[in-house]
């Protein structure tokens, strides 16, 4: 299947490892073009090096209020264009409502949530017809995560964001996706097994509870990522697609 990404540019934020880095992996092997950034300008550029010359690496942080016009002249200057962004940051720390500090939810808040809406909101300024903005999200859209409080109370939001700016850029031809992985074997998920205090136990319990069984890979997760953005979903839009072995079972 042609999925029409040849020489088209995406920008790919907090991609120099896990899920970002699985999607950027992805696109250029379907011949795309990307521009990775993460929050060292070393990391950047050696995730950049290892997908070749279709890549280029910048450092940036999600809640620098100037990164999102910085990125978007970089994609131009490089690759010459800028068809759409996936927008991923870190996930938060974890911990409950009782142990997290104002302050961890004040930063989250300017990475995790201001810093996407002000990304997507460059982006869609500079967007034409076919462009497209995704959002990396998390389960915890649907329900809550035991233990991840900052991130149950900001992905909820940033989901119906981006369901608002669906509706709000549909008649220029730009589509807005989010995409929810579940239990994917990142070092994200490590961590968050490791909180338990037994790391094979709790990664055992939570397979028992996904019907394949398994955590994902994170190429799994990458080409379902590259899919949506592609122009071969040029008909989706607006809409939170899980990739999580089937653990959610509502509709």
């Amino acid at each position: 299947m042609d999925l029409g990404l040849t020489d088209r540019t995406y920008l790919l934020t907090g991609a120099t490892r896990g899920l970002g880095l699985a999607t950027a992996r992805e696109l250029v092997a379907d011949g795309a073009n990307v521009v990775l950034t993460g929050r060292t300008e070393e990391a950047a550029t050696e995730a950049a090096a290892s997908l070749g010359e279709r890549a280029l690496g910048v450092a940036a942080d999600n809640a620098d209020p100037d990164a999102p016009a910085r990125l978007v002249a970089a994609a131009r200057e490089r690759f010459g264009r800028l068809d759409g962004v996936l927008i991923s940051v870190g996930g938060p720390p974890p911990g409950t409502t009782a142990d997290t500090t104002d302050e961890q939810w004040r930063t989250a808040f300017e990475t995790v949530f201001l810093g996407a809406v002000r990304l997507a909101r460059t982006v869609a300024a500079e967007l034409g017809e076919g462009g497209v903005i995704g959002f990396v999200l998390s389960s915890s859209v649907h329900e809550p995560i035991a233990g991840l409080t900052i991130s149950n109370g900001l992905r909820p939001g940033l989901a119906g964001f981006a369901k608002s700016l669906a509706d709000e850029l549909g008649p220029r031809g730009i589509r807005v996706v989010g995409v929810l992985p579940g239990r994917i074997a990142t070092d994200r998920m490590a961590q968050i097994d490791a909180a338990s205090g037994d790391p094979e136990g709790s990664r055992t319990r939570n397979c028992a509870a996904i019907p394949l069984r398994r955590y994902g890979d994170p190429a799994e997760f990458g080409r379902t990522a590259a899919f949506l953005l592609s122009p071969a979903a040029s008909y989706v839009t607006g809409v939170m697609v899980p990739v999580n072995g089937g653990a959610r079972r509502g509709f």
